[in-house]
């Protein structure tokens, strides 16, 4: 075996080790400001086009925080938030609530997985999960007589999973990172 290639393989490696960021856990305050942010986007009244294709922003909020700190977020801030929206869209009582907890269950169940990919590649799962919470809240509505949706309303997944990467790199940004204590 070559020293010289194995100096080479050791020091790519320690040079990606050292190259990658390390953030320090997510402030319960920014945790809460990103939470009302997204409570905000989501009472913004729009127009029926573009009205079906806003993500729940709640959801995508939701699924970040459950995904990179499962510790912070859990199913009593999904529940708190499902009511919510519930109340504010003057709706069954419940139907969010539910489908928020299910988001906060389904990101933690696969969040070992979804770590071990970036945002672009967990944008898909995301997205899939999306697409089960709204068929919950779908189905919720149908058991009460409400008529079914046609596919446009399974557009807010999709953008939800476009919206994915940029959020996840929006909220990865406002972490603080470690201080180097060999810096001077």
């Amino acid at each position: 075996m070559n020293p010289e290639r194995t100096n080479q393989s050791n020091s790519t490696k320690k040079e990606n080790y050292l190259g990658q960021d390390v953030y320090v856990p997510a402030n319960n305050w920014l945790i809460a400001g990103s939470l009302v942010a997204a409570l905000i986007l989501n009472f913004i009244p729009l127009q029926d086009d573009f009205l079906m294709l806003r993500p729940d922003f709640i959801a995508l909020a939701i699924a970040y925080w459950s995904v990179n700190h499962p510790q912070k977020m859990g199913m009593g801030i999904a529940f708190g938030l499902g009511l919510m929206m519930d109340v504010g869209n003057a709706g069954i009582l419940g139907q969010y609530a539910l489908a928020y907890c299910v988001v906060v269950y389904l990101t933690l169940v696969f969040g070992r997985r979804l770590r071990l990919f970036n945002a672009l590649q967990q944008a898909p799962q995301i997205g899939f999960t999306f697409f089960i919470m709204q068929s919950i809240i779908v189905l919720i509505a149908l058991s009460n007589g409400a008529s079914p949706p046609d596919w446009s309303y399974f557009l807010a997944s999709a953008t939800g999973a476009l919206l994915w990467a940029p959020a996840s790199f929006v909220l990865m940004r406002l972490q603080k990172q470690k201080p180097d204590p060999d810096a001077l």
